[in-house]
């Protein structure tokens, strides 16, 4: 067949392939990559409570696959590619640094649809990317944090040095302020998401320096575990509720929880409505829910994190709200003025009040 002829039927196969998305499909095949396995109590456990959500809601109507532990970087464009050649109508892409695997596979296969977790770039019609606003999250943390402190060092295990880590330290740090004026926040830098030896050495470290009070944003229960072994330490769940630990150090979590948007996005595909978004919700629209809040947390100090849990969704309270400075106090934010959500997705410093630099 001449080249001619063979880019008219390729072309006319993608028409097809994007006439059957107009129009819905009879059945969906969706693929998941997972940066960890599903059993690290976390982030992936999370995305593939999400994928069995989507299974139950649509039964026979899809099918779902899934890889775990899959390394970003040459190793994600080769699974992407596998899983496109295989037959895959959307693949979610679960982690940061798929990013630019995504777009490059989706290069390639314009007539499969690719979403990715946590990402900004969309440089094909078939790339869309979704995210949730942890750093709501990390403000009602903050306050348990701010109160519960007596050592007024409270932790942070943060995994690699992008906006939306640094906007959750943040975040946390200026809510255990505003109720504790004397606390000070260690950040350790893991650079890592799953990696539970290294979470355990980072809550070490941060342990050995006096913090009693450690947040994380790696993937594992990990730094939990090592809560765990010192009377007085107490921590947060990260991504999923760690109900594990509600008996021990856990005084509450932030569950990530995407199954909603997950169902959404394989039925507009099985209804013909699919189309190109950005989403990036919160606690309002339900992708970032505050797990139980247990007895180790004093009622009032649980009312007043209820409180500002509530006032997130109901929009009347921004996490970000001035006056707040940058760390070298030039002014970032004035008196009421709340933080456009650009600069809180290029978010690359600390507040005024947080010591150390950030890694570059």
């Amino acid at each position: 067949m001449k080249r001619r002829n063979l880019l008219a039927t390729a072309a006319m196969g993608l028409m097809l392939a994007s006439g059957a998305f107009a129009q819905g499909m009879d059945k969906v095949k969706a693929c998941f990559v997972y940066v960890g396995p599903i059993g690290d109590g976390g982030w992936t456990y999370q995305h593939h409570d999400g994928a069995m959500q989507v299974k139950a809601a649509y039964g026979d109507k899809v099918e779902i696959q899934y890889q775990e532990s899959v390394p970003e970087g040459a190793d994600a464009e080769r699974v992407l590619t596998q899983m496109a050649l295989g037959g895959c109508n959307i693949i979610f892409t679960t982690s940061f640094g798929y990013m630019d695997a995504t777009n490059a596979v989706a290069a390639k296969f314009p007539d499969v649809k690719f979403e990715h977790a946590t990402g900004f770039k969309r440089e094909h019609p078939n790339v869309s990317t979704y995210n949730a606003r942890f750093y709501e999250g990390r403000a009602v943390q903050g306050i348990i944090a701010g109160r519960m402190t007596k050592s007024n060092k409270i932790g942070y295990i943060a995994s690699f040095p992008i906006p939306e880590v640094i906007m959750g330290i943040n975040s946390y740090y200026l809510h255990a302020k505003k109720v504790n004026p004397d606390v000070q926040l260690s950040v350790v830098w893991a650079f890592t998401w799953f990696d539970p030896a290294k979470e355990a050495d980072s809550a070490k470290a941060l342990i050995d320096q006096g913090v009693d009070v450690i947040a994380a944003h790696t993937d594992s229960t990990a730094p939990l575990a090592e809560a765990a072994k010192v009377e007085g330490v107490i921590g947060f769940g990260q991504a999923s509720d760690m109900a594990a630990y509600k008996d021990g150090p856990r005084v509450t979590s932030i569950i990530d929880n995407w199954g909603p948007y997950y169902v959404k996005r394989v039925g507009a595909l099985l209804d013909g409505t699919y189309e190109q978004i950005d989403a990036w919700e919160g606690i309002a629209g339900g992708e970032v829910l505050i797990g139980e809040i247990t007895d180790k947390v004093p009622a009032e100090v649980k009312a007043e994190a209820e409180a500002m849990r509530d006032a997130i969704a109901a929009g009347t309270y921004h996490p970000f709200t001035g006056p707040i400075n940058k760390q070298d106090g030039s002014p970032w934010l004035a008196e009421g003025q709340t933080a456009p959500d650009g600069d809180l997705l290029g978010m690359s410093f600390y507040v005024e009040g947080i010591t150390g630099d950030i890694p570059k």
